[in-house]
């Protein structure tokens, strides 16, 4: 059985989103689980979060960034197009309750995880006020989506060209030294915006919770590829997470981890494009 690819749409450069026809998925699927495709019966194995789940229609929406090989393939199907696997969904879901005032921070296409998230907050009756931050204003994507379901949204872009000149932290540095009380704090994106998120918040004793993203096989626990330090012991991002108190990751650990194949990465990269490049001289 395949999984058709109902729509597709681009948000920026490198960027993608697409609607999947999954419907025993999406009659599942909650907040902060994630999918693992197959682009093909030999591809690669990888991990998505569920950008929204539609249980009436029957889709799950996901959104990457193509980047390496199997991104990269992903990103140049079309409408009418089937995936070969599309498992899910699997994880843990957020434990979503009425906290009062959280702050939800989304870092580059950790942005992606947070519009199902602050669904599911503001139907507990939290005040949402959403952060995000891109390195540029062209990157750049989900405003009005999540702006139809936040209190407040807040933007800031590295070089200054949108919004709030700065990162993420400082925009939330900023809401602090106004005296602005927060009481819970998600933060979804690269590692060290994570690490910053987490740092900063210990000092206001701040509850925070961000979602892990690291290297993932088989998404059931059982290849042991996705292990993170959490309080000192071992935890399956695939079925103890992939959300974790953010207080007490080693980030310095998992960021090593993330690097352990950078190389064949790269290799394997270079090996499609070069495939592709035969594909369109044989045309």
């Amino acid at each position: 059985m395949g999984y058709k690819i109902l729509q597709k749409r681009v948000l920026g450069p490198g960027s993608k989103m697409m609607v999947i026809e999954a419907p025993y998925v999406a009659r599942a699927a909650k907040p902060g689980q994630f999918i693992i495709l197959r682009v093909h019966e030999k591809g690669e194995r990888i991990p998505l979060t569920i950008a929204n789940a539609d249980k009436k229609n029957g889709t799950v929406t996901i959104i990457f960034q193509e980047v390496g090989k199997t991104t990269i393939h992903l990103g140049l199907l079309e409408p009418g197009d089937e995936l070969r696997d599309f498992v899910g969904p699997l994880g843990k879901p957020t434990e979503i309750k009425n906290f009062g005032t959280v702050a939800a921070l989304g870092g580059g296409f950790g942005t992606a995880v947070l519009y199902p998230l602050i669904k599911g907050l503001k139907a507990k009756g939290n005040y949402v006020i959403t952060i995000i931050g891109f390195r540029t204003k062209d990157l750049i994507f989900l405003t009005d989506e999540l702006s139809a379901v936040s209190d407040e949204v807040h933007i800031t872009t590295d070089d200054g060209s949108y919004g709030m000149k700065g990162f993420v932290t400082h925009a939330l540095q900023k809401l602090l030294d106004e005296g602005r009380k927060i009481d819970h704090v998600f933060a979804v994106g690269p590692v060290p915006m994570m690490k910053a998120t987490a740092n900063l918040t210990l000092k206001y004793n701040i509850p925070t919770t961000v979602s892990l993203n690291p290297i993932m096989v088989d998404g059931t626990g059982m290849c042991g590829a996705c292990r993170v330090e959490v309080g000192g012991e071992t935890k399956f991002a695939c079925v103890d997470g992939p959300e974790f108190d953010a207080h007490k990751v080693n980030f310095d650990l998992l960021s090593k981890r993330l690097r352990m194949y950078v190389k064949q990465e790269k290799v394997s990269l270079e090996n499609f494009k070069a495939q592709l490049e035969k594909a369109k001289e044989a045309v």
